[in-house]
């Protein structure tokens, strides 16, 4: 997903550099303004012809640059591993899954319950199970495995930092019985300790916080062609804000979040008389 949104970026900004329409562009591929606009916002795929003829329309004549820019195209293409959930993952949430993957900078703030990245077994079991209390346990036990895997990218080679402020409500919430909560409370006190990831608490007794509007994500990726991308999830979509004031608005918030909350040390402590209350 990612390599889809590099590739656009790429030929906006060379069809930009030219002085071309979005309809001459699609005029010369045999598709319409709009088809220009989805591709160059990365919402499908390529074809290589198409990249072609828009590369020879932009004067890109060099072979390095156009094998590289095909390159791209032949690899945005390539399906993702969580293709093999899209029995049970929503369309919409595959473009996050890639986004998510790509990203090496993952920002979160969550109300409702502790955020997928960070759940144990058992507790993301009982969160799916609560949001789909009459699916199939298959249905159930993948999109649990969904969440897991997802979790890998935390620990691999090149694993991205994480930044989770979690408001108080989304711990005091119980899902699944007491051991459920302690295992989870244990495993958030415990991976927390990772270099790569940075968790806080919103307490209560701090009050109304900035966090008003709800739940969000940022992501931020190596590439420096990419803008940053918030997102907000919805029940039956999601919305992916890139435009530089929105996302200027959403880093204030999360910077607010950060300064107002305990710091991770702090957290811990904040964790571990929780886990003694349950």
């Amino acid at each position: 997903m990612v390599r889809r949104i590099l590739l656009g970026s790429q030929l906006r900004r060379l069809r930009e550099s030219r002085g071309i329409t979005r309809e001459a562009a699609g005029y010369s591929i045999r598709a319409s303004e709009s088809k220009i606009s989805r591709m160059e916002l990365g919402r499908v795929s390529f074809k290589a012809r198409d990249v072609e003829d828009l590369l020879t329309l932009y004067g890109v004549a060099d072979d390095a640059e156009r094998g590289s820019l095909l390159g791209l195209a032949k690899e945005a293409n390539v399906a993702g591993w969580w293709h093999s959930f899209g029995d049970v993952l929503p369309g919409w949430f595959q473009t996050y899954i890639g986004l998510e993957g790509a990203a090496s900078l993952i920002r979160i703030y969550e109300v409702q319950f502790v955020h997928g990245l960070l759940q144990t077994e058992s507790y993301a079991h009982a969160v799916v199970l609560r949001g789909m209390p009459d699916a199939p346990a298959a249905e159930i036990d993948k999109r649990v495995a969904l969440r897991l895997e997802r979790q890998k990218a935390l620990v691999s080679e090149n694993a991205p930092q994480l930044h989770v402020v979690l408001d108080e409500a989304a711990l005091r919430r119980p899902y699944g019985d007491r051991s459920v909560m302690q295992d989870q409370l244990r495993h958030l006190i415990e991976v927390s300790e990772h270099p790569n990831i940075t968790l806080q608490v919103m307490p209560f007794s701090f009050g109304g916080h900035a966090g008003e509007s709800g739940a969000f994500t940022m992501l931020r990726f190596p590439e420096s062609d990419l803008s940053d991308i918030v997102y907000l999830e919805q029940l039956t979509s999601a919305l992916y804000l890139d435009k530089r004031e929105e996302v200027a608005l959403y880093e204030r918030v999360m910077g607010r979040l950060c300064e107002d909350s305990p710091d991770p040390a702090e957290t811990r402590d904040v964790l571990r008389g929780l886990l003694q209350l349950i």
